[in-house]
């Protein structure tokens, strides 16, 4: 089987060999320039670092493998204190899963815990992951393969829906957002802010569309969120550690600071399968006496 696409185009597909920078080679010795960085997580380009290939033979012959609930190790310890030192506020590295998914599940699990709420809201151009509560919170078409009736989930519309424009076909940007911002908030009103644990959303949109927030728009969801004490939960597994210029995607727009952020791809331009949750200190501290 293949990912999203039906098996048999694995009959129609080269088979890669090795890498070298930004470049592909299969076994007839054709180049492919890579230009989406394979699912826009090989951040590195194609050359492991020789210290990092070192580094990974290392741990894997001294301690392959310890369960997080019986141990911690120092490859840990000391990637919690790298995280410390790059996330910005009081974010903290609170769980490091495997995927982008798993990160996603572990955010939406701290929501619903922390808040004692169960509703997520998320936009339908989005995608989150493939599985149960992550595909759930994915608003594109691959939510309908199995995830569609997971419970506790709401789809938004952020401002680019597809075929109408909030605030009218003329409006400017400004009213564009103020008209998406007021239809956001009328929609927490019909679902209760007591309700709703957070807003789940892609700090810019990737699959769904390569979507850069309108200037305002961030900083009102962060706005709506402080005001019916709901958790900003920003998805930066693809736009995290340096897509888009800066380390985190949210912090292209000025004065936002997520409760929760998850990432991956990038974190180990995809060399292993790791990802990373993080939260706020009052989330963190919550967690202190309770299991997630």
């Amino acid at each position: 089987m293949m990912t999203w696409v039906p098996g048999k185009a694995r009959h129609s597909v080269p088979n890669m060999t090795h890498g070298e920078g930004v470049y592909l080679y299969d076994d007839t010795g054709k180049q492919y320039l890579d230009w989406t960085s394979q699912a826009v997580c090989a951040n590195l380009g194609h050359n492991v670092p020789e210290t990092v290939v070192e580094a990974a033979a290392y741990q894997m012959r001294n301690l392959p493998f310890t369960y997080g609930g019986i141990g911690i190790t120092e490859v840990r310890t000391r990637l919690n204190q790298l995280m410390a030192e790059i996330l910005p506020g009081d974010l903290r590295a609170a769980v490091y899963p495997s995927s982008g998914a798993e990160a996603n599940e572990a955010g939406i699990m701290m929501a619903r815990r922390f808040t004692g709420r169960q509703k997520v809201i998320s936009w339908y151009r989005s995608y989150h992951g493939a599985t149960a509560n992550a595909g759930a919170a994915t608003g594109d078409m691959r939510r309908w393969y199995g995830s569609d009736n997971v419970p506790g989930f709401v789809k938004a519309f952020n401002p680019f829906p597809l075929f109408f424009k909030p605030g009218g076909h003329h409006a400017t940007e400004k009213e564009q957002v103020d008209a998406a911002l007021a239809m956001l908030e009328e929609q927490i009103l019909n679902e209760g802010p007591e309700n709703i644990a957070s807003i789940v959303m892609e700090s810019i949109v990737g699959a769904g569309g390569c979507l850069v927030m309108p200037d305002g728009y961030m900083q009102g969801i962060r706005a709506l969120c402080d005001q019916y004490g709901i958790l900003m939960h920003v998805d930066e597994v693809m736009v995290g550690f340096g897509r888009t210029g800066t380390l985190f995607g949210f912090q292209n727009y000025d004065g936002v600071m997520p409760d929760i952020v998850s990432c991956a791809k990038g974190i180990s331009s995809a060399a292993i399968p790791l990802s990373m949750t993080a939260c706020n200190s009052e989330i963190m501290e919550f967690f202190e006496d309770k299991p997630l």
